[in-house]
């Protein structure tokens, strides 16, 4: 008869396994694992022997050797919970998340009451975005163990992915009463009154997460993120810089850090920082924003990869759900619907709030989709007056709000947002109109297949540039932007003296958005202040940064306190009434002025621009052809340097240029707004017969399409 090897008896087997467990809670995992084999060698089938392996070697992170100990252990006794528990747990860290989930079923069926089990069968569905199937064990959890602080805070992150924002607020808040050290719990809290607009509480909470969690990165960047929509781009760059110093590998925190320092106009080593951005983007980073990257000199081809580079990361903006679109709809007008954060006093609605009025409304209905702030203002009660129908999306999710669109029968959506701040991609990312357009918000292409039209002009959009565009380029005949012939300025205007402007000097002037200025041209700036004596350069002040930083600057060049006059924000019909103390407009790059150029144009002041080459550089050349000033663009930043100049020292030259402006200013297609509505109107009416014939969008030129 052969051996059998030694025998064991159950108290020994107890005690070393004692002995085993106690080794493992030392952190001795080569003694226990020495005990435990022991054991195997005189008990080969000894269950607790190769679970407490399994333990070891998933403390080693061995997920392999843990998974076959765990099953060992399970086909000796396969009625322990805590076998299939820990068998779920190593699967999980595999990544086999089916396979895991049955485990987590099994050790529940075992012990109902397995608060563990639960926990960690909701955090991996999380994981998987499956949040509906996670709020059941979740809400399991919080049955048997009410004030669990961490199951609440999970609870909320589904809740609040579920649209039940309430309640995710509500669980959040009752996470930190439970555990008020509970980082995690802050944060979330933050995110919701971040996504709430209550952005004061939103930071508070950031700052009590990062007080508790040093190391807290995510909430370094939302922090952040909710200083740069309070306007406060110095403090932005404070708490980039602290998410960047934990993440010096961080794309988001680089590009973050990068525009919010353009803003407050902080240089120093801020070209080393743009280089790194750019390389980082032609690498495919997936977290540079697209809007701040326009400000870093790249080319359009750079733009287009980094807009898909980042939209393939953004998973609100990969639809899982399309609404598909069969047969065309039969009607008499087409239904248009404009979506956008910005119906209040913004730079786009200052643009477009004519447009909405004068659209045709026997051929078109007119629906705007709001997803931003209502500040109960005249401008708001404006644009819902221009428009046959508002909706309010604030309170919809992106799948709630495409399925607003969607029953709507919306026929063509355009996008006014892009990826400027506060945009919501994810909407059109779910098809709900047959035809969906980028449109004046967002000057660049959004690399997305489900934008099919970006809205160009011949100037900024050349046809040549299309590989440069995921959308079809569809130029209006002479310039993209409309503009509002309403706009009112104020009379009398302010004096110099009110403008802290000096009575006779000559006054170039730059009223762009602070994050424009770039040291290229801040440095020729300042060789024309050095030029034209007595000169001076009034800028806007933007931020409370930046005042602080372009005098700093201005010093370094030799240019005294003196020669740069900031401007404060004022309301729309005064601070078009001061541009009359301005002798020439300077324009930027790689970033143009957009708004700020039209109401130069408008309010009479003469541009002077350089054309970059992609759609953000381009938009004032476009501007100037359309109104008949030409000679106004230059192409090279020499060019640019030696026209202000001239200009600034020849005083009958510029006159005349106003004088030409002033003729030129309503009898041009810039400020022709009837002729513009007809023509965007045009184009609307061609994307659709294009899609009802069953085509694919292509680019075309208003006026000049194929039959």
């Amino acid at each position: 008869m052969a051996n059998a090897g030694p025998q064991i008896s159950a108290d020994i087997v107890s005690q070393m396994m004692q002995l085993a467990a106690a080794h493992v809670q030392a952190g001795k995992t080569a003694e226990a694992e020495e005990v435990c084999r022991k054991i195997l060698a005189m008990a080969p089938k000894y269950p607790g022997a190769y679970h407490t392996l399994g333990i070891i070697a998933a403390q080693e992170e061995r997920y392999d050797d843990a998974v076959g100990f765990f099953k060992k252990a399970i086909k000796e006794k396969e009625d322990i919970a805590v076998f299939h528990y820990h068998l779920a747990l190593a699967l999980q860290k595999q990544g086999k998340f089916s396979a895991a989930e049955k485990e987590y079923a099994r050790t529940l069926a075992l012990q109902p009451d397995y608060v563990e089990a639960y926990s960690n069968l909701g955090i991996m569905l999380i994981v998987e975005e499956r949040w509906r199937d996670a709020r059941v064990p979740l809400e399991r959890l919080l049955e048997i163990q009410p004030n669990n602080a961490h199951a609440c805070s999970d609870l909320g992150v589904v809740l609040k992915k579920l649209d039940l924002r309430d309640e995710a607020t509500m669980l959040f808040m009752k996470a930190i009463i439970l555990k008020p050290d509970y980082a995690l719990a802050h944060f979330n809290l933050a995110n919701s009154l971040l996504e709430d607009r209550l952005y004061d509480d939103a930071v508070t909470q950031y700052e009590k997460a990062v007080a508790l969690n040093p190391d807290f990165f995510d909430a370094y960047l939302n922090l952040g993120e909710a200083h740069k929509r309070q306007g406060r781009p110095d403090m932005c760059a404070k708490y980039y810089a602290e998410a960047l110093a934990l993440k010096p590998e961080s794309d988001a925190a680089l590009a973050s850090l990068v525009h919010s320092r353009q803003h407050v106009c902080d240089w120093e080593g801020i070209e080393a920082q743009q280089q790194k951005v750019l390389e980082l983007a032609r690498k495919g980073a997936p977290h540079i924003p697209p809007f701040g990257f326009m400000a870093v000199p790249s080319t359009a081809k750079e733009q287009l990869f980094n807009a898909q580079s980042y939209l393939r990361a953004q998973p609100e903006a990969v639809s899982a759900r399309a609404f598909s679109h069969a047969a065309p709809r039969k009607r008499e007008k087409l239904r248009i619907g404009y979506l956008s954060a910005d119906f209040f006093p913004h730079a786009t609605t200052f643009l477009i709030a004519e447009l909405f009025e004068r659209h045709d409304r026997s051929r078109f209905e007119i629906t705007g989709y709001s997803y931003g702030r209502d500040d109960m203002g005249s401008m708001r009660d404006r644009l819902l007056n221009g428009m046959d129908h508002f909706v309010d999306l604030c309170l919809m999710s992106d799948a709630q709000a495409a399925q607003r669109l969607y029953d709507d029968g919306i026929d063509i959506a355009v996008d006014l947002k892009g990826y400027t701040t506060g945009a919501r991609p994810g909407i059109a990312a779910h098809r709900p109109a047959p035809v969906q357009v980028n449109y004046l918000g967002f000057p660049a292409t959004m690399g997305a297949d489900f934008i099919d039209y970006i809205i160009g002009d011949p100037f900024i959009t050349p046809m040549d540039q299309q590989p440069f565009y995921a959308e079809k380029i569809v130029q209006l005949p002479h310039c993209y932007q409309p503009n509002d012939t309403t706009r009112e300025i104020f009379s009398p205007p302010p004096s110099r003296a009110e403008c802290n402007l000096p009575e006779d000097a000559f006054v170039f002037c730059c009223f762009n958005n602070t994050y424009k200025i770039t040291p290229r041209f801040f440095d020729i700036w300042a060789r024309l202040l050095k030029a034209v004596p007595g000169s001076v350069l009034w800028l806007f002040k933007a931020n409370e940064g930046v005042k602080e930083n372009l005098l700093h600057e201005a010093k370094k060049r030799g240019i005294g306190p003196e020669r740069l006059v900031f401007a404060p924000g004022l309301q729309l019909k005064w601070h078009l009434a001061r541009h009359c103390h301005a002798d020439l407009f300077l324009d930027t790059l790689p970033v143009n002025a957009h708004t700020t150029a039209s109401d130069a144009l408008w309010a009479g002041l003469p541009v002077l621009t350089c054309a970059g080459e992609t759609f953000a550089g381009r938009v004032a050349g476009s501007l100037l052809t359309a109104i008949g000033l030409p000679e106004l663009v230059t192409h090279s930043l020499e060019e640019y340097e030696a026209l202000a100049l001239q200009l600034a020292q020849d005083p009958a030259r510029l006159r005349a240029i106003r004088e030409k402006l002033a003729k030129n200013r309503l009898t041009t297609p810039l400020f022709d707004i009837k002729q513009y509505v007809t023509d965007l109107e045009s184009a609307y009416e061609t994307m659709w017969k294009i899609w009802e014939a069953g085509g694919k969008p292509r680019a075309f030129k208003v006026g000049e399409e194929k039959s």
